[in-house]
């Protein structure tokens, strides 16, 4: 343990006033120097609960608990002697007595004043702004308030369309209230993205069901008789109906506290400071983070500067030289799961600079960098497709090794530059939050050893905030490990040291069709024997799976020791929802449903209570069925002809389709008649990854087929195969794989790059990355599977004649085999009780979970600082 100096009179005292995340890294720092051993350090913090993630505030409403968000560690504080006081903030300071008081009334005495107040929320001065209703957005306690208001309304409006309000609104949405953003300017995140950025971002938004008004301010706030928010008058002349309202206008600096003291302020706000960070008016007092005006004039709102300025405070209380004289603006964000970034020079404000834009409004991408006139790279925007950040942000300030065109271009649209973490010079900064550069990170491999990520974020900080870097800080302790010649451990996991290409090579070869005939045959030394881990089970369960008829294994999944492999979602055949009830979707073949099937589909939801939703792959999700109705469920729609669309599985989803030319005029192929063979054809076929097809009947592609898996669009002498999309977090367009085949030749191809692909991807890896990871991408993959180079196609061609013969409906087969109904009940020892926490409310007209609202007390703080 650290010694902590007895307090007496002769003992320098720092008082920090505010423990937010920069707060945190500031004692952090301290500690680092040795100065906590040598000075008594008082925190005085505002909030009931200690530091915590701000950034991720909004993953509250993911299911993460204060708890999970704190970043205080109180072995931490009690270790180093740091005084902290939850809840009691500083009120007053006398800089000539160098005293402060806190609400409490106790007074400190210090030697170094720290000031780390943050921001406040702007409230826009407009008539009932303090409604009932009315919210801002800023700490945990906004959050469980806005969540309690939120359960009695249904439409919520945001005001602020940047970082914060994107997010308040998507929490909104996920309350279940019909949700608006309101922006003052013409586009969403104004400050981050250029028009054609906000364009992209606002059309993926607006996909998700948020409606957004830009180029519009609220002009008042409309109430009701008890004065409760029911509107919104906007300055268009416009009104919107809203039951609540979350204000995210911006935030200004804290600074009341320094201004009553007689610091020095900034005009617009901002405790001035100098280049080490201490106030222009008092060198006894510092100021750091979002409360500070620096010394080149700005106030900064990211964690990445107030971390600097907590580093540089540190140093210079500890008579080191440090400063800080700006920072690096560029930020990586995920809103809503779209990807946005900028960085550098992002709106090219350069003298003589040029763009190089890739758009794609259709995907929701937008991708341009600023070029000077030598080719150096001065900046960028990035939206929908990120992947890149990282390293086209290392590249700032230099000339790229290859042309401005191919860095933008997305994978699968001509031959984009690979440039790995290996092309980045070792100044390059990896972690832009804790300004860790590689050359740091390698030297974390190379000199102490490091050799996984968990022990280079430990030593260095890198990837310990946003974790936006974490994908290349892997990239790169990989390559050193190896560049020193030390074997990388590439096994699946701690049971097998094979990978999941080789566990299914030796699956297939030597017709191994148990999980612990596999286990004891060819795991690790210590893993013989025993149960495996929650890594490879399911994995070498779906590669049992998808060989089955092959191996001699049953196909069905919750067969003796299969059952015990399988995923949560696969143990009952549905998809586990939030409140522990299941959702259930039957097949509906390339979209197309008789009137009947409809009746059929509406009748049982409604004599089950379900809520009822069209899917984005053209099929009917019924939620809400408690774990012993799904036999039930299943029962009745097997009579009507359904059966399983294996939305819980790694397997076949759906093969989506437009009507085709049988009534599209410009259609030139049946494509739903083809959606209907493919997706009966491969429903049920377990892979590494789920799988998403489309059949679009013309050039049109009104069914995104290049968004999928495997997509078919027609074409006036067949069909043209596209490989590797995908429409999710990280949007890829398909790869043209082959064109104008005939239905017996695409159906080949699709069968050979099906198997080939379960074959040889990672556990969990999508054929999107699979195709960018495997040796010689898609001029490999088009050789084997078209050319045959490797003389397997037979064998490919083979394994998927076995599976399309034996396939057996999952829900059939356990509807009729009483054994396999046993397992579907909520308590093993109380067959016929139903779980009583499964619980739902009314909500235009349909249900939703009943979740009660989690409820916070004020965790006490263990060791002897608490107050």
């Amino acid at each position: 343990m650290t010694a902590t100096p007895e307090a007496t009179e002769a003992t320098p005292t720092i008082v920090l006033v505010g423990h937010g995340m920069v707060g945190q890294r500031f004692l952090e720092a301290l500690a680092q120097r040795g100065l906590t051993a040598t000075h008594r350090v008082v925190v005085l913090c505002e909030e009931p609960r200690p530091a915590y993630d701000r950034v991720a505030l909004t993953s509250y409403f993911s299911g993460k608990t204060p708890e999970d968000l704190s970043m205080t560690d109180m072995e931490f504080i009690e270790t180093h002697g740091i005084e902290l006081y939850v809840g009691d903030p500083a009120v007053s300071v006398d800089r000539e007595a160098k005293k402060v008081t806190a609400r409490s009334g106790e007074v400190f005495d210090y030697d170094t004043l720290v000031l780390a107040t943050g921001s406040y929320p702007f409230v826009p001065p407009v008539p009932n702004k303090d409604a009932t209703g009315c919210f801002v957005y800023r700490t945990i306690e906004d959050l469980l308030a806005i969540e309690e208001y939120a359960k009695s309304r249904t439409t919520g409006a945001v005001v602020g369309g940047g970082l914060l309000g994107l997010e308040a609104a998507g929490a909104l949405k996920g309350l279940g209230l019909t949700s608006h953003i309101v922006e003052f300017a013409p586009r969403l995140m104004p400050v981050q993205v250029d028009e054609g950025g906000g364009a992209a971002l606002l059309r993926t938004i607006e996909d998700m069901g948020l409606s957004v008004h830009t180029g519009v301010g609220t002009q008042e706030i409309v109430v009701d008789e008890s004065g409760a928010v029911t509107g919104m008058k906007l300055s268009d002349g416009s009104e919107l109906a809203a039951d609540m309202v979350v204000f995210s206008a911006g935030v200004r600096p804290r600074d009341q506290l320094a201004r009553d003291c007689g610091l020095t302020v900034g005009e617009r706000g901002g405790i001035t400071v100098d280049e080490q960070c201490r106030t222009v008016a008092d060198p006894h007092v510092f100021a750091i983070g979002e409360c500070a005006l620096a010394s080149d004039g700005r106030v900064y709102g990211l964690v990445a500067p107030g971390y600097e300025q907590a580093e540089t405070a540190a140093a210079t209380i500890a008579a080191d030289e440090a400063s800080f004289t700006g920072a690096d603006l560029s930020t990586k964000l995920k809103l809503l799961g779209v990807d946005v970034a900028s960085f550098g020079d992002a709106h090219g404000a350069a003298e003589d600079c040029l763009d190089v834009v890739y758009s794609d409004s259709r995907a929701g991408l937008y991708k341009k960098l600023v070029i000077g006139r030598d080719g150096t790279l001065l900046g960028g925007i990035l939206v929908g497709d990120a992947e890149a950040y990282g390293t086209l942000k290392a590249f700032t300030g230099s000339v790229p090794p290859v042309s401005p065109e191919s860095l933008v271009l997305p994978a699968g649209a001509g031959a984009p530059a690979q440039l790995g973490p290996s092309a980045l010079p070792d100044e390059a900064i990896i972690c832009s939050c804790n300004n860790v550069t590689k050359g740091t990170i390698r030297g974390a491999v190379t000199d102490h050893q490091c050799t996984t990520v968990p022990e280079v974020k430990k030593c260095t900080k890198a990837g310990t905030t946003c974790g936006s870097c974490v994908k290349v800080l892997g990239q790169l302790v990989t390559a050193e490990l190896e560049a020193s010649g030390v074997e990388v451990d590439k096994g699946l996991c701690g049971c097998f040291a094979q990978t999941r290409e080789e566990l299914y090579e030796i699956v297939l070869a030597l017709r191994i069709n148990t999980y612990q005939d596999l286990l004891d045959r060819y795991g690790r030394d210590g893993a013989r024997g025993g149960d495996g881990c929650e890594i490879c089970k399911p994995a070498v369960g779906s590669i049992i799976a998808s060989l089955a008829p092959t191996i001699g294994a049953s196909g069905y999944v919750l067969d003796g020791e299969q059952a015990a492999l399988q995923d949560s979602n696969d143990h009952f055949l549905a998809n586990i929802q939030k409140n522990g009830s299941y959702s259930v979707v039957p097949r509906i073949a390339g979209g197309e449903i008789t009137p009947e099937g409809l009746i059929v589909i509406g009748e049982i939801a409604r004599d089950f209570g379900l809520y009822t939703k069209i899917t984005g792959g053209q099929r009917i999700d019924m939620f809400g069925a408690r774990v012993e109705q799904l036999p039930l469920i299943w029962a009745r729609l097997v009579d009507a002809g359904f059966e399983s669309g294996h939305a819980y599985g790694k397997s076949l989803r759906t093969v989506k389709s437009c009507v085709g030319q049988t009534w599209c005029r410009y259609g030139v192929q049946d494509s739903v008649r083809m959606a209907i063979d493919l997706e009966l054809r491969y429903r049920g076929l377990r892979s590494p990854h789920k799988l998403k097809s489309a059949v679009s009947g013309c050039q049109r592609e009104c069914a995104e087929a290049q968004s999928k898996d495997f997509g078919v669009i027609a074409t006036a002498n067949g069909w043209n195969l596209y490989v590797g999309g995908n429409g999710g977090a990280t949007p890829r367009h398909a790869d043209l794989l082959a064109q104008d085949l005939s239905d017996a030749e695409l159906i080949r191809l699709i069968d050979r790059f099906l198997m080939f692909y379960i074959r040889t991807a990672d556990r969990l890896e999508r054929t999107s990355v699979w195709l960018e990871r495997i040796p010689g991408g898609l001029d490999h993959v088009r050789d084997v599977v078209v050319e045959d180079s490797l003389g397997i196609c037979e064998e490919l061609e083979t394994l998927m004649a076995a599976h399309v013969a034996n396939y057996r409906d999952e829900w059939s087969e356990t509807i009729n085999d009483p054994e396999k109904l046993a397992r579907f009940v909520s308590f093993v020892n109380a067959p016929d009780t139903p779980d009583p926490v499964v619980g739902f409310v009314p909500e235009r007209d349909q249900i939703k979970p009943d979740l009660p609202l989690l409820t916070i007390g004020h965790r006490p703080l263990e060791g002897s600082a608490q107050r």
